[in-house]
């Protein structure tokens, strides 16, 4: 039938546009819990490093009364793009570190003065911690320093972060 339009059901929701709609690009990204809004991101992986900067930062956030936002980013590229080969496909593998390292971060004590969470990421550190704190809106950002040739070769993730972050990087020797 030409001309005949179907009536929207009435229950049905309008979705608004996110190209045309910047407010709802705010709304579509990943909702976080609110509890952690304002909190203190810590870049953690388990290295004497990245302890001592989750005990500053555990200090920090209760200073602060705020919640601590842990976050390990998984390395997900495979070794020929270290090679300067072209890496074949990159494949997502869950990374057990992860769960090995939530595992003894629910085990310490040390931790049950703030609350927290652990947070999960893949892909370059310095922009994972970003985009966790601006999902956040984290207050800061907390990462040990790198030591090392492999900092000294590939610039250290703190600096590189220090210089590209929109909020303040605490950086813990």
């Amino acid at each position: 039938m030409a001309g005949h339009e179907i009536p929207e059901p009435a229950d049905r929701k309008q979705v608004a546009d996110p190209v045309s709609d910047p407010l709802a690009v705010e709304q579509t990204r990943a909702s976080c819990d609110p509890a952690f809004r304002h909190g203190v991101v810590v870049g953690f992986d388990g290295s004497t490093s990245s302890e001592r900067a989750l005990a500053y930062a555990i200090g920090m956030a209760r200073r602060l009364g705020s919640g601590l936002i842990i976050v390990h980013v998984a390395n997900r590229l495979p070794t020929t793009v270290w090679a300067g080969c072209e890496p074949p496909v990159f494949v997502d593998v869950p990374d057990h570190r992860t769960e090995v390292l939530g595992l003894e971060l629910a085990c310490a004590d040390y931790l049950a003065e703030v609350p927290w969470i652990l947070v999960e990421r893949g892909g370059d550190i310095c922009h994972e911690l970003e985009e966790v704190g601006q999902e956040y809106s984290a207050d800061a950002i907390v990462v040990g320093s790198t030591h090392g040739i492999v900092g000294r070769i590939f610039g250290s993730v703190a600096g590189r972060l220090a210089r590209r972050a929109q909020r303040p990087v605490v950086v813990i020797p």
